[in-house]
């Protein structure tokens, strides 16, 4: 038999091979194309057990609905989402931000502690991640809400002290 090398991890592997029995790698068009036709009735399998990617983008209809989908974990594109939902992405972005730098200008007042608490608590990435370990998303209001009180609470110490 012949030898040849794998084009990814350069193993000796034999001329007929298929795969790589190192990395796996495919060694002929045919394995390729193979290989991304299981890949993706994989995905198709997964997002249909655990209900995540749906033809209409991952989304149900209802915003908030607590349900964590794979557009949820990995973000949305901004295609997918309806105009109200960018623009509260968007006003998010801006005023998540905006309360960090100024938290940051102000670090040695204790009240800009819970300004940076707060901006970091309003953006949208915080609110997906905080929600993974509890199987659901965070609502975007408990969240503002979130946001609310830190500020509040920052606002008044640093008129207080």
């Amino acid at each position: 038999m012949r030898m040849k090398t794998c084009p990814r991890c350069e193993a000796s592997i034999d001329d007929s091979a298929r795969f790589c029995s190192q990395c796996g790698a495919p060694q002929t068009e045919e394995a390729a194309e193979e290989l991304d036709e299981y890949v993706r009735q994989q995905a198709e399998q997964v997002a249909a057990e655990s209900g995540g990617v749906r033809g209409d983008g991952g989304r149900s209809g209802g915003t908030g609905s607590g349900d964590v989908t794979t557009a949820d974990v990995f973000g949305v594109a901004v295609e997918e989402l309806t105009d109200r939902e960018q623009l509260w992405r968007r006003g998010c972005y801006v005023v998540g931000y905006a309360t960090v730098v100024v938290a940051l200008t102000q670090i040695t007042n204790p009240g800009a502690w819970f300004l940076l608490l707060g901006g970091i608590a309003i953006l949208p990435p915080t609110r997906r991640l905080l929600g993974l370990p509890v199987g659901g998303t965070f609502k975007r209001e408990a969240m503002a809400g979130l946001y609310v009180v830190f500020v509040a609470l920052g606002a008044a110490l640093f008129f207080v002290l």
